[in-house]
């Protein structure tokens, strides 16, 4: 089993080289393992480490930053030198596979306890009166599930079940993936872990400087209680709203669709590469397939 300075140092590792590897188009990176910010720190004078403030996204995260570096400076100061230590390894070379391992030890001993506001033990009963809707047809009921969230602020789908199907088998054997989320200048890394028919986020910046505490900020839930029935599974989400909005959290929703549910076997296989041969794995090549879909801007240099 290993500790948190290696979760520490493969995260750490991830996202230096997919800044680096972007600097042109001016990227930034942002998170998955829910957990608590400690209520209580000491107060310390938070020196400034430019190292860290390069990242265009370091100030929306800047006071989780400061709460850290509080309340367990020497775990700070550890990840800052893990920072350093990888920097100096070739770009291309991560630790993608340990952070992987990691991340699924860490949602198996969470089991359904949740933080940040998401809520425990959703179900759809608790959304549909399933006894209300056995009579209506599968498009009945879809219809109903699109007009009942479309004016809430978040997102919906329904799903085919033969395409859930193929999602979610691909999803056991590679649960975890890196998404790029297109901003206004470059992309945004998050990563998304799957934990049952759950599908968490959380971006990479987030995870660097909180590690196992990284708190998820966008959660799909997939129903299948109506699939063998009605041949849909119904998909709604929760989000910090803080840090991503219902527009980007839909970017999210229809790249998680791209990648898994994809009939073309090459774009699956960036999938495949990332969780089976890290070593491998290109995140230029997930920009390049969100670009040549439509879901990504075209590519520009400055």
């Amino acid at each position: 089993m290993w500790d948190g300075e290696k979760m520490a140092a493969a995260v750490v590792q991830m996202s230096c080289l997919y800044r680096g590897m972007l600097a042109v188009r001016a990227t930034g990176i942002r998170p998955l393992i829910p957990g608590l910010v400690p209520s209580q720190f000491r107060a310390f004078s938070m020196k400034k480490e430019p190292e860290l403030e390069e990242n265009p996204y370091y100030s929306k995260y800047e006071e989780k930053i400061r709460k850290l570096r509080s309340s367990k400076p020497q775990e700070y100061k550890a990840r800052l030198e893990k920072r350093s230590e990888v920097k100096t390894e070739p770009l291309g070379q991560s630790r993608q596979a340990e952070f992987v391992k990691y991340m699924e030890k860490e949602l198996n001993n969470r089991g359904k306890a949740e933080a940040g506001g998401f809520t425990k033990d959703k179900t759809l009963g608790s959304i549909l009166n399933l006894d209300l809707v056995q009579e209506k047809s599968g498009s009945e009921i879809a219809e109903l599930w699109m007009q009942y969230f479309s004016k809430k602020d978040t997102i919906s789908a329904v799903i085919p079940g033969s395409t859930f199907d193929i999602i979610f088998h691909r999803a056991k054997s590679c649960p975890t993936f890196l998404y790029a989320l297109p901003q206004k200048e470059g992309y945004e890394f998050f990563v998304g872990q799957w934990a049952g028919h759950e599908l968490h986020f959380t971006s990479l910046i987030n995870a660097q400087t909180m590690g196992e505490n990284a708190p998820s900020q966008l959660i799909l839930y997939h129903y299948t209680d109506l699939k063998k029935d009605k041949g849909i599974v119904l998909m709604t989400a929760e989000m910090d709203s803080k840090f991503v909005t219902v527009h980007q959290a839909q970017c999210l929703a229809n790249q998680v669709q791209l990648f898994y549910g994809s009939q073309r076997l090459e774009t699956f296989r960036l999938v495949e590469t990332f969780n089976h041969q890290p070593a491998e794995f290109k995140h230029m090549s997930v920009i390049a397939e969100l670009e040549q879909s439509g879901v990504g801007p075209a590519v520009t240099t400055k």
